[in-house]
C-alpha cells in the first residue's frame, strides 16, 4: 500500500508540473557490439612468399583455378623440353636414336680404317656419360692409350651449339681445333652434319674421318683388334699377352649378358629418367629392378658376370652401376632399389674398381654435377646434392672377392 501510494504521488507531482508521461514499450534488446573483421598474420621471419598470389587472391579466385593452368603450362613445357632432349614415342618412352657412323677398325692394311699405331685414332668422350665409360675402360684394361686418343668433354648445354659437349680451353680439341661437338660432326661429315651430336665418337685423324659413334661398336672392335706394342697400367711387359674381353667359348653367354644389362639396365634407368608418362615410367622402373635382384643374384655365385674373369659385360654393367646411386636412384626416380643395399653386386663394384687402371676412368663427383646440373628438364633449380662420394660409395675398399694380379682376373689372347 505505502508503495502504491508513492507511486501515485510522484505521478501526481510529474502531471502537476507539466513533465510528459512516459509511455510504456517492451524492453529492447541489446545488440551486439559491432565486431571488425581481423586478420591473423604469421610473425614476419624475413622470409618471400614470392608474388602472394595465392594470399592475395585467395579470397576473389578459387585457389584450384590458379593451380590448374599453371601445373599445365608446367608440365606442357616440361614435356617439350624433356622430348627434345630424349627423343620420345607416343606412349612416351624415350628411344634411344639411331647412330650415323658404323666404320670398323681392323687388323688389315687395305682397310678403310686399318690398326695403325701413333695415335691415328682418337675418341671423343665426356665425362659423365656411361656409353663412353665402357669405351674408355677398354681402353685402360687393354691397354690402347698410346693408340687412341681420348679427347675428353665438358657438358654444357648453353655453350654447346648443338647437343651439350664442349670443349674447355685448357683442354682443346686437339684435332680440328673445334670449340664442341657439333662442330667435330661437321667436320668429319665434309659438311653441315644434321642430326644428333653424340659421344663417343671414334675419328681417323688421318682421314679426318669417323669411324663409329655407337659406343658398343667401338668398345668391341677395340677389343677384337690387335695392337702393336700394347702399353697400359695392365700391361707391366710389353711381350705381356694382351687382354681379351671376349673369349669364343664364352661369346654366346657374353652376348647374352649384354642384351639383357642393355634393355633392363643400362637404357631402363634412361627409359626412368626421361618418360613422359606414369605407365612408361613404371614400366622401366620394373626392368630395373628385376636387372638388379637378378644381378646382385648372380654375383653372389662368381666373382664377375660371366665367371671368375673380366669380360665385356663387366665393362658393360659398371658404367652404370658406378652412377646408380649417385644419379639414377634420385634423379632418374629408381628409387626402389639402391646398389647399397644389394650386398653382392655392391662388392663386386668395389672388386672392379680396383682392378689395375679402372680408378683413373671414375669420377663419381663429376657424375653428380653433370647430371643435376646439366639435365635441366628433370631438375630446374640446378641444385646438385653433395653426394654420395666416392668414399660413400665404398670404392677404394677391398671387398675380399679375389685376387687382382693380372693372370687371376683376366682372359688373354692366344
Amino acid at each position: 500500500a505505502q508503495i502504491m501510494a508513492h507511486a501515485l504521488s510522484v505521478r501526481g507531482f510529474l502531471a502537476g508540473s507539466g513533465a510528459v508521461t512516459p509511455r510504456t514499450s517492451r524492453p529492447r534488446r541489446a545488440r551486439p557490439p559491432h565486431r571488425r573483421a581481423t586478420v591473423t598474420r604469421a610473425a614476419d621471419d624475413g622470409s618471400s612468399n614470392g608474388l602472394g598470389l595465392l594470399t592475395f587472391l585467395g579470397p576473389v579466385v578459387p585457389q584450384g583455378a590458379l593451380v590448374t593452368p599453371v601445373k599445365a603450362a608446367w608440365k606442357t613445357a616440361w614435356q617439350t623440353m624433356v622430348t627434345e632432349l630424349a627423343p620420345q614415342s607416343r606412349d612416351g618412352e624415350y628411344r634411344r636414336p639411331k647412330y650415323a657412323f658404323d666404320g670398323k677398325v681392323e687388323n688389315d692394311a687395305n682397310a678403310r680404317f686399318p690398326v695403325a699405331a701413333g695415335g691415328r685414332y682418337a675418341v671423343y668422350v665426356g665425362n659423365a656419360c656411361p656409353w663412353c665409360h665402357r669405351v674408355t675402360l677398354t681402353i685402360a684394361l687393354r691397354g690402347l692409350g698410346d693408340h687412341v686418343r681420348v679427347v675428353p668433354m665438358t657438358d654444357d648445354a648453353e655453350r654447346a651449339s648443338r647437343g651439350g659437349w664442349v670443349f674447355e680451353s685448357s683442354s682443346p680439341d686437339p684435332v680440328f681445333g673445334a670449340r664442341d661437338l657439333r662442330e667435330v660432326y661437321d667436320f668429319v661429315a665434309g659438311g653441315a652434319y644434321r642430326g644428333r651430336c653424340t659421344a663417343p665418337l671414334l675419328v681417323d685423324t688421318h682421314k679426318k674421318r669417323a669411324v663409329s659413334n655407337e659406343s658398343a661398336d667401338i668398345a668391341r672392335m677395340l677389343n677384337d683388334t690387335e695392337w702393336p706394342s700394347l702399353s697400359s697400367a695392365v700391361l707391366s711387359d710389353a711381350n705381356e699377352k694382351s687382354v681379351q674381353l671376349r673369349p669364343s667359348y664364352l661369346a654366346a653367354t657374353i652376348d647374352e649378358t649384354n642384351d639383357f644389362v642393355y634393355s633392363k639396365l643400362n637404357n631402363a634407368v634412361y627409359r626412368c629418367g626421361f618418360a613422359t608418362t606414369q605407365a612408361a615410367h613404371n614400366r622401366a622402373a620394373l626392368d630395373v629392378i628385376d636387372a638388379l635382384d637378378v644381378l646382385d643374384d648372380r654375383l653372389s655365385k662368381s666373382r664377375f658376370l660371366c665367371g671368375d674373369r673380366v669380360t665385356e659385360s663387366d665393362l658393360r654393367l659398371f658404367p652404370t652401376i658406378a652412377r646408380f646411386d649417385a644419379a639414377y636412384a634420385t634423379l632418374f626416380k629408381c628409387s626402389s632399389r639402391r646398389v647399397g643395399d644389394l650386398p653382392h653386386l655392391e662388392a663386386w663394384m668395389r672388386d672392379f674398381y680396383l682392378l689395375p687402371g679402372v680408378s683413373d676412368t671414375v669420377d663419381v663427383d663429376g657424375y653428380r654435377t653433370s647430371y643435376f646440373g646439366q639435365l635441366f628438364p628433370l631438375n630446374p633449380g640446378g641444385i646438385v646434392p653433395i653426394g654420395p662420394t666416392a668414399r660413400d660409395l665404398g670404392l677404394g675398399v677391398d671387398p675380399g672377392r679375389g685376387s687382382r694380379a693380372r693372370e687371376d682376373a683376366f682372359h688373354f689372347k692366344a
